[in-house]
Parts: structure tokens; C-alpha cells; sequence
């Protein structure tokens, strides 16, 4: 009966169910449990795995290149972040309000780490964002111009929740890629946050995009309702700053919105 039992629970995809069959029928074997109460307690397993399966999926989509947390973010060694000040957005009440995030500073002092300890953050809470190397990023919109793409991408990155743009610095940038990072940009405007690690100043983007007006109106959207975080510090990959190994991912599990574990960020 047990086989018959759990075929029918993997026939109808009732995987955590399935898998916490046996354990769950020797619990109530032994303790004479009800059957309301018995299967309460599977169903209970099969949310859990169902919950673990969406949160694995989402850290998996959101295309983190590293494993990166904020719980091991090396704060002590970079005075040029306020710490407080980046737990309190772990928080996440910048997404609910749709804000965005602006990291400006030298390479190495761990804009990176942090943009990555955010999106992370808010992937572990339910929300579906994304992580993309601006010039990747870029690339791919230069692409869809080809084959008339550009629209179906840009509806699918502007539901990106965080979209996280690493490293928007010194690019060299065709005409075509700026309006449609404008697009963009455009698009996601009020309705979803967007984070950006860049070495360069608001006032350095004329050079970048080369479009003064295009310019203004993209700076115009990005920074209303925008956390601007100047870092001023050290490069964290100084040898003198030690960074600690990478470790192996820990368990996924969905928690309230706050710190992980992983490896140090540098970036």
C-alpha cells in the first residue's frame, strides 16, 4: 500500500509529500495519530518543499556569479560604508517603494558585494530579480535590434525585481545601445528597482552615453527615488586585505528579509 501510495504522490508531482512518506506513516504508526492530523502533516511537507523548490529556482534565475551575502561582508574593513545603513535596506522597503540603488566608487571597494548581498536578499523573499555585467547587458540589447526582439526582452527585464547592472563604467557604447538602455531604463521607471555599481560619477554618464539630452532624461528617472552610496575607502583586494575563501553554498531557506552566509565579496 505504502508503493501504491507514493507512486500515485510522484504521479501527481506531490514530491515532498513522497519523499517524507515512510517517516510520516511510522510517526503515526507509533503514536496513533489521526488521519486529519497525519495528513496536515504531509501536506505541511509538501509546502515546505514546494517553498524550497521556488527559492532555489529564483537564486538559480537571478544568475548571481557569486554566492556572495551581506553576513560576510567585510565591514570592518571598509570604513567607507555605513553598515547600518546597508542592513536597513536588507530590509527590502526599498523594493516595495519601487526605489533605486546607486553604488558609486574605485574598483575593489565592494560595490559589488553589496549590490550582490541585496539582490540576494531579495530573492530569498520571494522576489524574482536578475544580475547582469552592464556590458553584457548591453550586448544583449544590441542583439535583439536584429532579430526585433528588443521589445519581448526589455518587457521581460523590466519585471526584474531587483535588476541588478554591475560595472557600468568606461564602455564603449554604440547609439543604438543607449536608447534602448534608455528604454530600459524608461520602462522600469516607478515600477520596479533597479540596482547600479558604476566608477563613475552621474556627471561622467554625457561621456559614456554621448547623448546630453538622453542623458538627462535617463539620470532624471534613475535618481528620483534613488539611495545614492558614495564609497570612499580602500580596495579590498589590497594584499594587506585578506578576503576569506569561498565555502561552499549553504542550505537555501526562505527567512525573514536579512543577512545570509557566504563567501566575502571584493568587488
Amino acid at each position: 500500500m505504502r508503493d501504491q501510495i507514493r507512486s500515485l504522490l510522484e504521479n501527481l508531482r506531490f514530491r515532498g509529500m513522497a519523499q517524507n512518506l515512510d517517516e510520516e506513516l511510522d510517526l503515526a504508526e507509533r503514536d496513533g495519530t489521526s488521519g486529519a492530523e497525519l495528513l496536515y502533516r504531509l501536506l505541511g511537507r509538501e509546502a515546505a518543499c514546494r517553498r524550497d523548490r521556488s527559492l532555489a529556482y529564483r537564486v538559480r534565475e537571478a544568475k548571481m556569479p557569486w554566492q556572495w551575502t551581506l553576513e560576510t561582508f567585510p565591514f570592518d574593513r571598509q570604513p567607507g560604508i555605513n553598515k547600518a545603513q546597508i542592513m536597513g535596506l536588507a530590509g527590502l522597503e526599498f523594493l516595495r517603494r519601487a526605489h533605486n540603488i546607486l553604488l558609486i566608487g574605485p574598483p575593489g571597494t565592494g560595490k559589488t558585494g553589496i549590490a550582490i548581498g541585496l539582490l540576494r536578499e531579495a530573492c530569498l523573499n520571494g522576489h524574482r530579480g536578475r544580475f547582469y555585467n552592464a556590458q553584457e547587458l548591453l550586448d544583449e540589447l544590441f542583439a535583439s535590434l536584429a532579430d526585433r526582439s528588443t521589445a519581448k526582452l526589455l518587457n521581460n527585464l523590466s519585471r526584474a525585481q531587483p535588476l541588478l547592472i554591475d560595472e557600468l563604467g568606461y564602455l564603449t557604447l554604440k547609439p543604438e545601445q543607449a536608447n534602448a538602455f534608455f528604454r530600459l531604463m524608461d520602462q522600469r521607471y516607478g515600477r520596479t528597482s533597479t540596482i547600479i555599481t558604476t566608477n563613475l560619477a552621474p556627471e561622467d554618464w554625457y561621456d559614456l552615453f554621448g547623448k546630453k539630452p538622453l542623458v538627462d532624461a535617463l539620470l532624471d528617472r534613475l535618481k528620483h527615488h534613488c539611495i545614492t552610496i558614495r564609497i570612499d575607502g580602500p580596495s579590498l583586494r589590497r594584499p594587506d586585505h585578506k578576503t576569506s575563501e569561498p565555502a561552499p553554498a549553504a542550505n537555501l531557506q526562505a527567512r525573514p528579509p536579512g543577512p545570509g552566509k557566504s563567501t566575502s565579496p571584493t568587488k
